[in-house]
């Protein structure tokens, strides 16, 4: 019987808890404007810190009458200005709410108000627009959906701190990606912004900082003009590095190293800048130290592996900066059992986000041993980090199996650790198993990284063709994106160097025919160069040539006569220095095949000069490029011998 019951008294508690929220609601209709402007103050009042009773409101139809009264000509800049915080307010809660609003149309109605004369009224509905943008369910379109909007909001910067605060808020979460940095840019972002670095208020001063920060990613352009702004007689750099001094905020010494990083990364500063050597990078590897809370050391990792990325010399500095090496082995171990968290919320926290850690620390590790033996080796031999990269490579988090996977591509680089700790740790087990079944961001660096695996001194090799490679590889080259397929055929190639007759059947039974005429044909040049790589390789010793022509010849002499008379499909008749690369990779394989103190050559000779091939090489031997001359000169004296 007490089952029967359950359902009415939930009710009854659910009519209970929106009645007494209901009331709020009906006041926003008294046809007393000043008894719905003390209404709203109390809603306002009311709603204060409590999610359930914003839920509640928003259910019982409130949103809709509060834009109507924020919207109404009629109704006092007051009253507007109350509706506008108590939105803002019920944009606070759950994300849910967020949606609510959105498709109540909050937007235009909250950006109608900005041309109202009266500031505060402005400022409630710049507050509420920086809380609804900033949330994650909100489209970052919806900014620039109306030209007049970003211009209105340039002009609306003078007007108060507060003004300043929410536009520049607004600015740095809207701008993802180069075409809203080119409206904002186009609109005087910069200059706008520049000047309120030097702000008396923390808050507007770290708002514009992170604006530089989104407006510099990536974007050489506004990279380029930020080196020259002048701030009160000093140049933008200068100010970014004083920001990351020792005695600033964390976060406003990070943001700082982020805008440098990126202005570094765009060109507009050089690597071995003293603002990049002695100021940026030392900044970014304190903020890896276990002192920091994880976010700031998830992004100053994140901020530093891709400060480094490119330049050895930062490389080699940053390996030697703080212990940096050992002190990433710490991202692994968090949070410890000693740990110094004594904050339960804060430990629930960073529980959840301690992957953030582990994929940043592969990130960095990668970046750091892109290029240089001895870092590889050092990172190598902290403790337990391959096995950790293994484990890695199996995490359900894509974004830490894509780090792994990275870091792994690095460090297989070295020829020493690829016989050494790579076989200790059969990492090909693991690479094989992720590359079954990933998404392609994933499938690209290992498969480049299979690439490295099978190189001939690699001992992983033959276990790797055991573990059925060739087929897997030859359904890479027949993916839609250029890099699988290019990583496709270059492991094929790798593969087939001073490989054994059947694993050349193998990869040319896989393969078929067919698809290395497509690959032959294919519009991405790495992808042509590659293949003819690998008949080059299967086309390498006297009895492998015998038996791949005897099965194969004609069609294989079709496609490299084709290449040398330069009538492939590519675009690649204004690009000569491709065009003769390609046709030397052929003039390898011409060469293979007629090689005079090779068995049965005279019947490929002939075979070959029916198709053309002697007009072909006396071409050649003209050729402006010393190298391909010389090549065509000896292969036409395989025909005079």
């Amino acid at each position: 019987m007490a089952c029967l019951l359950e359902t009415p008294i939930r009710m009854s508690v659910l009519s209970e808890v929106t009645a007494s929220s209901r009331h709020y609601v009906d006041r926003l209709f008294d046809p007393d404007p000043q008894k719905v402007l003390q209404g709203v103050i109390d809603m306002k009042n009311a709603v204060i810190g409590n999610n359930k009773q914003k839920a509640n409101l928003i259910v019982l139809g409130a949103v809709p009458r509060l834009l109507y009264l924020l919207q109404q000509e009629t109704s006092s800049t007051e009253l507007k200005t109350e509706c506008a915080v108590v939105l803002g307010s019920l944009a606070m809660g759950t994300e849910n709410n967020v949606k609510s609003l959105l498709d109540c149309h909050i937007i235009p109605a909250l950006l109608q108000g900005l041309l109202s004369p009266d500031l505060k009224f402005i400022e409630a509905c710049l507050r509420c627009l920086r809380t609804i943008f900033t949330s994650p369910v909100t489209p970052e379109e919806l900014l620039y959906t109306d030209a007049t909007v970003i211009p209105h909001l340039m002009a609306l910067l003078s007007r108060s701190r507060y003004t300043q605060e929410y536009i520049c808020q607004i600015f740095s979460h809207c701008c993802k990606g180069p075409d809203h940095q080119t409206i904002l840019f186009n609109h005087g972002a910069v200059q706008n912004i520049a000047h309120l670095l030097t702000s008396v208020s923390y808050k507007v001063r770290m708002q514009a900082l992170k604006c530089f920060s989104v407006l510099a990613f990536e974007n050489p352009q506004v990279s380029m003009t930020l080196v020259n702004v002048l701030v009160d007689g000093e140049l933008l750099p200068q100010i970014f590095v004083k920001m990351l001094q020792r005695d600033k905020p964390i976060e406003m010494q990070l943001t700082s190293a982020k805008c440098l990083t990126y202005m570094c990364r765009a060109g507009a500063i050089r690597t071995d800048d003293n603002c990049i050597v002695l100021k940026t990078l030392p900044c970014l590897v304190r903020m890896c130290s276990k002192e920091r809370l994880l976010e700031e050391r998830v992004e100053g990792a994140e901020t530093l592996a891709y400060l480094i990325e490119p330049d050895v010399e930062l490389q080699r500095i940053a390996s030697i900066t703080d212990h940096l090496i050992a002190m990433l082995a710490d991202y692994f171990k968090y949070p410890s059992s000693v740990s110094a968290i004594t904050d339960i919320k804060r430990l629930d926290h960073d529980l959840k986000h301690a992957h953030e850690l582990r994929q940043a620390a592969f990130k960095l590790y990668a970046s750091l041993g892109a290029n240089d033996e001895d870092i590889r080796k050092k990172i190598i031999e902290t403790e337990n980090m391959m096995d950790r990269i293994v484990t890695g490579l199996s995490e359900s988090s894509v974004k830490v199996r894509l780090a792994a996977v990275r870091c792994l591509h690095s460090l297989s680089r070295s020829v020493q650790q690829l016989r050494t700790s790579f076989q200790d740790h059969a990492v090909w087990k693991p690479l094989m198993k992720v590359l079954q079944n990933a998404p392609d961001e994933i499938l690209v660096v290992a498969s480049s990284m299979l690439c490295n695996l099978l190189l001939e001194f690699s001992p992983s090799k033959e276990p790797i063709l055991e573990s059925g490679a060739v087929e897997l590889l030859c359904g890479l080259t027949q993916s839609e994106n250029p890099a699988l397929r290019v990583n496709g055929i270059w492991a094929l190639m790798n593969m087939a160097f001073q490989a054994e007759q059947k694993i050349k059947a193998d990869i040319l039974r896989s393969l078929s025919t067919e698809q290395l005429f497509r690959l032959l044909s294919d519009s991405d040049l790495n992808v042509l160069m590659k293949t003819l790589g690998l008949l080059r390789n299967l086309l390498s010793t006297r009895p492998h040539i015998d038996k791949i022509m005897s099965t194969h010849g004609k069609q294989i002499m079709q496609a490299v006569t084709l290449i040398l008379e330069g009538e492939h499909n590519i675009e690649v008749k204004e690009q000569g220095h491709s065009h003769v690369k390609l046709q030397l990779a052929a003039m390898f394989c011409i060469s293979n095949l007629i090689w005079n103190e090779e068995e049965g050559s005279q019947e490929r000779q002939d075979k070959l000069r029916d198709m053309g091939i002697v007009d072909i090489l006396h071409k050649l031997s003209q050729s402006p490029d010393s190298n391909l001359c010389d090549k065509a000169k000896t292969a036409l004296q395989q025909y005079l011998a």
